[in-house]
């Protein structure tokens, strides 16, 4: 039987209570970083892969919406996968999960879907990437354990990691089997200014192509980067269930995606945050719908079973 997570996971982080009093202009995009961004000017021929998800599948409300109304929840994962192309892979942050448990998952899911596992906590938060190497082995061999399914593993440094304390994560990161496709979401104001500690960070994730996730959250626009260190993006979308400003905000990251599909981007995950995940389906839905729209590009995404449901708020 498939052991499901406890914890419900929503993004705090830039968390504001109500949005009402923001504008379109207040939420725009900025343009791209030139100096640290690995998409090129020149046309490049390569397939993208797009995907959506949200942060985990022991969502009840979800019953009767993407998942049966008596669907049991050993089966749980089995009917994330087929509605979800991508997953925020929380639980791999509280704990690391043997290879069999992996690859258990892993088994439950269709061809096309990717976990996007984020460093367990023991590591990035605890030992603060010292004196790590056996727990980093043993997360390694899991996530391998997830054959096909793996996509873009991820560190999230802890609020107060700042540039000052990046001596063990650039040794470690130097270390890092390059087949492994890594990304660093960091939370500490300094990261996104111009010391040399963090300007070399910086270069050193270009140079070897780890990315940068992305945090679209209204009360943090500093973390909304726009810096492409990697053809793997990861994008964290903080929604306020279903405002009409979120609308805006989701058509924006699929007009990027456009942009960037002939720029040498190779994948592209929008992992959905929404107070506890209950409207998650709606907004990885209305990301797919645009980016039809915009590209021409698929990303599967969820399938209503109650068509009735509406997605957004009417815009004002």
């Amino acid at each position: 039987m498939l052991v499901t997570s406890k914890f419900v996971v929503s993004m705090k982080f830039g968390k504001l209570p109500s949005i009402d009093a923001c504008t379109e202009d207040f939420f725009r995009l900025p343009p791209l970083e030139p100096r640290f961004c690995a998409l090129t000017s020149e046309p490049q021929s390569t397939q993208v892969e797009v995907r959506t998800g949200g942060t985990m599948w022991t969502i009840r409300p979800w019953r009767g919406v993407v998942y049966p109304q008596k669907a049991v929840q050993r089966s749980w994962p089995e009917w994330y996968g087929k509605q979800f192309s991508s997953l925020e892979f929380n639980a791999t942050h509280y704990r690391i999960y043997p290879p069999e448990k992996m690859a258990e998952w892993a088994a439950a899911m269709p061809e096309d879907f990717r976990f996007c596992p984020k460093f367990p906590q023991i590591i990035s938060h605890y030992r603060r990437f010292n004196r790590c190497e056996g727990p980093t082995d043993d997360f390694i061999d899991g996530i391998l354990a997830l054959g096909n399914r793996l996509g873009t593993t991820f560190i999230q440094l802890p609020p107060h990691y700042a540039p000052k304390h990046a001596a063990y994560l650039v040794e470690y990161l130097k270390k890092w089997p390059e087949e492994l496709t890594l990304s660093i979401e960091f939370r500490h104001p300094e990261w996104f200014e111009e010391s040399p500690e963090a300007s070399a960070l910086w270069q050193l994730m270009t140079d070897r192509g780890i990315g940068a996730v992305i945090c679209d959250t209204a009360g943090r626009r500093d973390a909304l980067h726009m810096r492409i260190t990697s053809p793997h993006v990861i994008v964290r979308f903080g929604g306020y269930e279903g405002h009409p400003l979120d609308d805006f905000r989701i058509r924006q990251w699929a007009q990027w995606v456009d942009q960037w599909k002939n720029s040498g981007l190779k994948s592209f995950d929008f992992l959905v945050h929404e107070p506890d995940s209950v409207l998650t389906p709606q907004t990885c839905i209305r990301f797919s719908e645009h980016l039809e729209q915009v590209s021409g590009l698929s990303c599967r995404s969820p399938k209503l079973m109650n068509p009735s449901l509406p997605l957004f708020d009417a815009p004002q």
